[in-house]
C-alpha cells in the first residue's frame, strides 16, 4: 500500500514538474528554432566579421554573441507580445535587413568587418551584427514567441538553451575551420556570403515593408 501511495506520489510530482506534451512541444521547438537560426550557416559570417582577430578576441566574441541573442530571446519569448503590441515584427524585419545590408556593402567591398574589429571594442561585433540580425533576427524572434504562447516558458526556455548552446560549439570549432580553408579560402567565401547576406536582407527589408505600409 506504502508503495503504491508512494508510486502515485511520484508520479504525480512528475506530472507536476514534466507537464504532457513537454518532450513533444520541446522537439517541436527546438527544432524550429534550430532551422531559423541555423548555426551551420552562421559560420562563414563570423570568420567573415572576425578575421583580423586573435584567436582568444574571437572566443569572446562568439560569448558575447551567444549571451546577447540568449538575453534577446528570452525577453522577446515573456514579453515578445507586449513589444509587439508597439512595434510589429515587421519593423525588425526591416531594421534587421538594413543592419545585414551595411554587413554585406562591408564584406563585398572590404572584405571585412571594419566596425568593432580592434582593441577593447572587438566585443561590439559580438552583439552587432551577429547577436543581432544574425542569430536573434526576426524568424527566431517570432519562433520564440509562438514557442511560449504554444508550449509555455519553461519548453521555451529549453529549446532556446539547446540551439544557443550548440551554436556556442559550433563557433568555438571556428578556428580549426579557418585553418583549414586557408585566408584565400576565407576571403572567396566573405566575398560569396557578402551576396548572399545581401539577398536576405534585401527580402527582410522588401517583406518588412510590404506588410507595414499595406496593411
Amino acid at each position: 500500500m506504502l508503495v503504491e501511495i508512494g508510486a502515485i506520489s511520484v508520479q504525480q510530482l512528475w506530472s507536476i514538474l514534466i507537464p504532457p506534451g513537454f518532450f513533444d512541444n520541446l522537439l517541436k521547438s527546438t527544432i524550429a528554432l534550430f532551422v531559423v537560426i541555423d548555426p551551420i550557416g552562421s559560420v562563414p559570417l563570423f570568420i567573415a566579421i572576425t578575421e583580423k582577430l586573435e584567436k582568444d578576441e574571437r572566443k569572446s566574441v562568439s560569448k558575447i554573441a551567444i549571451v546577447t541573442a540568449a538575453g534577446l530571446l528570452i525577453v522577446f519569448a515573456v514579453a515578445g507580445t507586449q513589444i509587439l503590441a508597439i512595434f510589429t515584427i515587421f519593423s525588425f524585419m526591416v531594421a534587421g535587413g538594413v543592419l545585414l545590408f551595411i554587413v554585406s556593402i562591408e564584406l563585398l567591398t572590404h572584405g571585412v568587418w571594419r566596425f568593432g574589429s580592434s582593441g577593447s571594442t572587438s566585443g561590439e561585433s559580438g552583439v552587432v551584427p551577429l547577436a543581432f540580425p544574425l542569430l536573434a533576427g526576426p524568424g527566431a524572434i517570432t519562433s520564440v514567441i509562438i514557442s511560449f504562447q504554444t508550449a509555455g516558458l519553461i519548453v521555451t526556455i529549453v529549446s532556446i538553451a539547446i540551439v544557443i548552446s550548440f551554436t556556442y560549439l559550433v563557433l568555438r570549432f571556428v578556428n580549426p575551420i579557418y585553418r583549414l580553408i586557408g585566408r584565400r579560402g576565407s576571403m572567396i567565401i566573405t566575398r560569396v556570403f557578402a551576396v548572399f547576406i545581401a539577398a536576405i536582407a534585401v527580402q527582410y527589408i522588401v517583406q518588412g515593408a510590404k506588410h507595414l505600409f499595406m496593411s
